[in-house]
């Protein structure tokens, strides 16, 4: 009797932890579009970030880092939290400027750290509000991508996204909020998936300065991993459409 009331309390404990966590994500997002609407001063740095990342501008994101002094971990943390709700703002211009600001070790911890805190608000808001919400943030054609990659690859699909540069990390972590994945699941795969690449990018960003050989070396990395992705999804896409036809 009691080990079957322990079994009853467990799923109800779960259920509310993460009933927990929505609210508390549901309500920081709530408290940032309050403060985009009705602040002049935080539309203004928002938009300003906004531009940046879409420019690619790395050095512009450093310089703006850097004028907020001990702060700037917490500040590049909310970008990359904004950088992961707001698709397409590219991740990777912020994981190389903490690697090229804070070094290849702490720059790897906090991109990571914070994009895994991006990977569950986008999460909790397609497992709380639906597909119309995930709608809002990412395009219907990404969304119905992702939907046949996991339809494809299963309980693995997380993880094969994840160590795939150019798969949208955004749509991905929508469209896992979608299906019956377990958050513990969608969390971890999303951790380790997205960790080879962040340490990838945040040691090109502390070797941009070196010299301009590095440097050269560096975008020619980055121009390698992303082609190396782009060559896997397009694969991907035709065994997806060949499986769905």
């Amino acid at each position: 009797m009691v080990n079957d009331k322990l079994k009853d309390e467990k799923p109800k404990s779960i259920k509310r932890s993460l009933l927990r966590n929505l609210v508390i994500l549901v309500a920081v997002a709530g408290l940032l579009a309050i403060l985009y609407f009705t602040s002049d001063r935080f539309r203004m740095h928002a938009q300003f970030v906004i531009t940046v990342l879409s420019h690619g501008d790395m050095a512009g994101l450093k310089d703006y880092l850097l004028a907020w002094g001990a702060w700037a971990p917490v500040i590049s943390a909310a970008i990359m939290i904004l950088q992961s709700v707001v698709a397409p703002l590219p991740a990777f211009i912020v994981t190389v400027t903490n690697g090229w600001l804070f070094g290849t070790l702490w720059g790897t911890l906090l991109s990571w750290s914070s994009a895994m805190a991006g990977a569950a608000l986008c999460f909790y808001i397609a497992r709380g509000f639906g597909r119309p919400a995930a709608e809002k943030f990412v395009s219907k054609k990404a969304l119905n991508f992702v939907d046949k990659f996991f339809e494809r690859y299963g309980t693995n699909s997380v993880l094969i996204a994840r160590l795939i540069p150019v798969v949208s990390f955004d749509a991905v972590s929508y469209a896992a909020g979608l299906t019956p994945i377990k958050f513990w699941g969608f969390f971890v795969a999303t951790g380790i998936g997205q960790l080879p690449a962040t340490i990838v990018y945040s040691w090109l960003g502390q070797n941009l300065s070196l010299s301009a050989k590095i440097g050269l070396w560096a975008v020619g990395g980055v121009a390698a991993l992303l082609i190396l992705g782009l060559t896997v999804k397009k694969a991907m896409e035709r065994r997806i459409h060949a499986s769905s036809s």
